[in-house]
């Protein structure tokens, strides 16, 4: 059964109220002097935050070294279905026919993170780019800085009389089905003419492997435009487009704090960690302050780690499961120092769900928490809820907009509950989460 999750911005109530969980997984049954090395390989979108995690997660694991190959989605899924590594990440949910060919593969959200349109020009800061500029200028038919269709958005700018060079990922990429998925989503000439995928026939431009390749030919390239993972933008130190919200009321620029707006601005569907993410989508949301080019990041596991040949033995699988428990819970403190989105408690509850179907030769590894918090509150105390909300907002204590917001996530779980398609438990806990 699928599971309904809370909108995003109610993380940030969630993370004020409860603290981070501490040693979230069991006691590591594993030798504690035994040195275990846990490869995996994949998208170069949350490299940054891997990488920050294998650091920090030696000072909590001193024996367990993680290396991580930042070698794209593309290459991170194969690498999963062949089973020569220990586990893949990727930006861009498993197909249909990817998912057929590693059957019950279990997907764990890992962050969010926004995908940032950085260019080259010189003299011209905060670019305004909306949804027909960037399908015409990826596409080819606007191929000069001075186009009218973007002059007409930067009436302040002195846009330069050059040609455009588009610049994108070379490699099979998460970051460029997202990024494609956005205009394909935004554009019916899009869409018709290229479509979404982790590689597309590009009409134009420079292709360079990996965002540390992009972000280094916009860096070098005079008039040049490309896609990158906002961290790469800033390490990099390029400029930023702001880029036409999904409303078409505001361009916006990517940030953590718009990534989130983007995230959690519309209620959404999110599977178990079992199932299908492939209609995930927290593109072109809705929202004043979303940006529209947000996206997860993911880390695909089998659902049997014995049958994967590059896992050499019980203790390293449960090595690989303690650290991943880490990286969505304890982990997730970090996230926002390299600009990604933390996932929200409910997120890692369902990461934390999908390590515990997870075995080694049909014995279970993970036997901690699945459940990052807890709640005391019940079912029957949603009428109560709404005769809480109703009493702030009579009494002044809350505006009109968050109460009608408020009032509306309420009636949707409540629905959701007389569906039966959430239980107690999950109803008691966003009701928890939701009010103020």
């Amino acid at each position: 059964m699928k599971k309904v999750i809370a909108i995003a911005t109610i993380s940030v109530l969630l993370s004020a109220a409860i603290p981070p969980m501490s040693g979230v997984g069991a006691e590591p049954a594993y030798a504690q002097t035994d040195k275990i090395r846990i490869d995996a390989a994949g998208a170069t979108f949350a490299f940054p935050l891997l990488d920050l995690w294998r650091v920090k997660y030696q000072e909590v694991e001193p024996n367990v070294t993680f290396n991580y190959q930042s070698i794209g989605s593309g290459g991170g899924v194969k690498n999963h279905i062949e089973k020569t590594v220990n586990f893949g990440a990727t930006d861009a949910p498993l197909t249909d026919a990817e998912y057929d060919a590693a059957l019950g593969t279990i997907t764990i959200p890992e962050m969010i993170g926004a995908i940032s349109v950085a260019y080259n020009i010189e003299g011209v800061k905060g670019l305004n780019i909306s949804e027909e500029a960037l399908c015409g200028i990826f596409l080819g038919d606007i191929s000069n800085w001075n186009d009218d269709t973007i002059a007409a958005d930067n009436p302040n700018a002195e846009l330069p009389d050059a040609e455009i060079a588009t610049v994108h990922r070379s490699d099979g990429s998460g970051t460029t089905f997202a990024f494609t998925s956005y205009l394909s989503k935004t554009c019916p000439d899009w869409d018709e003419q290229v479509g979404a995928a982790k590689s597309v026939p590009w009409p134009v431009g420079l292709g360079s492997p990996g965002n540390e390749g992009v972000a280094g030919t916009i860096r070098s390239t005079s008039n040049s435009i490309g896609y990158v993972t906002l961290a790469y933008s800033f390490q990099n130190d390029l400029e930023t487009a702001n880029i036409q919200n999904g409303d078409h009321t505001n361009f916006v620029a990517p940030s953590i704090e718009t990534a989130s707006a983007a995230s959690g601005t519309a209620a959404f569907w999110l599977p178990g960690a079992e199932e299908s993410w492939r209609d995930v989508d927290l593109l072109a949301a809705p929202g004043f302050d979303s940006y529209p080019i947000t996206s997860f990041s993911y880390l695909i596991l089998h659902p049997d780690l014995g049958e994967v040949r590059s896992i050499d033995d019980r203790a390293q699988a449960e090595a690989i499961i303690d650290m991943i428990a880490w990286m969505i819970t304890d982990g997730q403190q970090y996230s926002s120092q390299l600009l990604y989105v933390p996932i929200a408690d409910t997120v890692s509850n369902i990461g934390l769900k999908g390590l515990s179907q997870i075995t080694y030769n049909g014995e279970q590894l993970y036997t901690g928490a699945t459940n990052v918090w807890n709640s005391e509150t019940n079912a029957a105390s949603i009428d109560d809820s709404i005769a809480d909300l109703h009493a702030q907002y009579t009494d002044g204590e809350m505006d009109q907009s968050t109460f009608l917001n408020l009032m509306a996530q309420i009636a949707e779980l409540h629905e959701l509950y007389e569906q039966n398609l959430i239980d107690d438990d999950r109803l008691s806990d966003a009701l928890i989460n939701i009010l103020p």
